[in-house]
């Protein structure tokens, strides 16, 4: 039976097509996003951008959608199914932004060179693959220990500051073209509401904005015609100079590296359970391999831009999508990427046209973090947000005195503080924002449920980060900042002696047990949360 499954199963079927304009669409949009942020914010010479960076990423996203097409076909075999859908892959757009703003964009500003900014991003990438690979054997342990609310809050403070806030920024630049193509979307990808003969609504909103954009003269034909004379084949080489030269100063690069690594594993289990949801179970470890082993290649070869498994694995299943659209969506994306054809899209989709599907995933990611944690935990979901937007924060405070030529320390701290601006404190939340409010949530979260030893651990664990300097500090050493460092160990000892009283922990609500049994997890009955 399996061999016959295995030989009628068809390459393509007919709701791939619907699939693969959606899926391809968002990724063309994530791909484009990212040369602009290369160009646009770093002042990376185009050359590097379109000879190097996106081939490398090509080579990334082909081998891993091929990769997830054979996956996807291998399970149908062996469970004689036909209606085996391939887990969505393409360049995460969390690392998108966090390596561009938090890595690439302070040495830029700090040298003026972008390739220096470059290498560092490059190495960035490599160490995220290296942590994902290790993820793959001591990830589900990672996950079953720390509250959902801190894991979910951490990358709803990334959403809402570096995935929204640009794109909302460059929205309101050209609202006339941008909010109609909102609109749209949120009406096709947040309700059941679809258009005539079940139109894509990520390329009617890409069409829509274009159509405005060109209508009102936004658009150069000029730039076009410049871009399209700017096409030219590029196949990846390794860049292992560049790799190395971005290595030799890892330190600083780990205080992000780690925990956005914790994330990317975290993050395709999450992925992984809900393609389990709609049917399709996949081997967790065969997917967090490939995404280690793509961010590996595709740093080797130039991109500091690691690729990952997608959301929405059950929405391309209820479009019909099969094995066939992620293939084609890594061949097409690739081509695109290898004959430099996203200067020439870049000329003719108007920015203002691409940008709110970012800001839709933003706001998803956000909305997710309440929704799929416990009620009783939103306390612990903000208490994870904020150290993401005192980063997102001050790096926006950095920026702006770097345009004025100076920066914090020449205005004066006194100065800074006497007008109402908190710097130097927010700068140390800030600092390795997404483990610190992985740390932060999880005390929240197990205070909140009376699990104080659980939460002593966590805190302890917050004065042990903090101490080498993964965590409130600008680089990693020894006693990076004894302040926190004795802050938490205080925190620690207070938990310990609520700890000691033996607390009744609390008991979970009727919509928390039901979210834990779609989660898979055994519940018999209204029992006490274990201490």
């Amino acid at each position: 039976m399996t061999t016959n499954t295995a030989a009628r199963l068809p390459l393509w079927v007919r709701g791939d097509t619907n699939a693969f304009f959606g899926f391809g669409v968002n990724v063309l949009v994530n791909v484009l996003t990212l040369t602009g942020l290369c160009i646009g914010v770093i002042k990376m010479p185009a050359s590097d951008v379109f000879g190097v960076i996106l081939p490398a990423l090509g080579v990334a996203l082909v081998a891993g959608n091929i990769y997830y097409t054979f996956l996807a076909r291998r399970l149908a075999a062996k469970e004689g199914r036909t209606d085996v859908t391939a887990m969505p892959y393409g360049p995460s757009v969390p690392h998108m932004f966090i390596v561009i703003f938090v890595i690439m964009l302070p040495i830029y500003l700090t040298t003026g060179n972008p390739v220096q900014a470059w290498t560092a991003g490059i190495a960035w990438a490599f160490i995220i693959g290296i942590i994902v690979l290790i993820g793959a054997f001591v990830g589900p342990y990672i996950r079953k220990y720390t509250p959902r609310a801190a894991l979910l809050g951490t990358l709803a403070g990334i959403s809402i500051t570096f995935i929204s806030m640009n794109p909302a920024g460059n929205m309101w630049n050209y609202l006339w073209i941008a909010l109609p193509v909102f609109g749209l979307l949120l009406i096709g990808l947040l309700t059941d509401v679809k258009l005539p003969f079940n139109f894509p609504i990520g390329l009617a909103a890409l069409l829509l904005g274009t159509a405005i954009g060109w209508i009102g003269g936004a658009m150069s034909v000029p730039d076009v015609t410049a871009a399209a004379r700017d096409i030219a084949f590029a196949f990846p080489h390794l860049k292992f100079d560049l790799l190395f030269d971005g290595l030799r100063d890892m330190a600083p690069l780990l205080a992000t590296a780690i925990p956005l690594g914790v994330y990317n594993f975290t993050e395709a289990m999450t992925n992984v359970e809900s393609a389990a949801t709609a049917g399709d179970r996949y081997n967790l470890r065969s997917v967090l391999l490939a995404d280690g082993a793509g961010a590996v290649i595709g740093s080797c070869l130039g991109s500091p831009f690691p690729p990952a498994v997608y959301v929405g694995h059950p929405g391309w299943k209820a479009a019909g999508g099969r094995t066939g659209y992620s293939m084609a969506t890594g061949i097409v994306i690739a081509l695109l990427c290898f004959f430099g054809l996203f200067g020439l899209l870049g000329a003719i989709f108007p920015t203002a046209a691409i940008v709110p599907i970012l800001l839709y995933i933003g706001l998803l990611i956000g909305a997710q973090a309440f929704q799929a944690s416990p009620r009783a935990h939103a306390a612990a979901v903000v208490a994870a947000l904020i150290p993401n937007i005192a980063s997102w924060a001050t790096g926006q405070m950095d920026n702006v005195l770097s345009a004025a030529g100076t920066t914090a320390n020449q205005v004066g701290i006194d100065a800074l503080a006497g007008a109402g601006v908190v710097y130097d404190g927010l700068k140390t939340l800030g600092e390795g924002a997404i483990l610190a409010g992985l740390v932060l949530g999880a005390i929240v979260a197990f205070i909140i449920d009376k699990r104080f030893w659980h939460a002593a651990v966590f805190a302890g664990s917050g004065a042990v980060l903090s101490f080498i300097g993964l965590i409130h500090a600008e680089k990693v050493q020894w006693n990076a900042d004894g302040q926190v460092t004795l802050g938490y160990l205080f925190l620690t000892v207070v938990c310990v002696a609520f700890a000691l009283t033996r607390p009744t922990p609390r008991v979970p609500d009727a919509a928390e047990i039901e979210l834990m049994r779609e989660e898979g997890e055994v519940v018999e009955a209204p029992v006490p949360v274990r201490a």
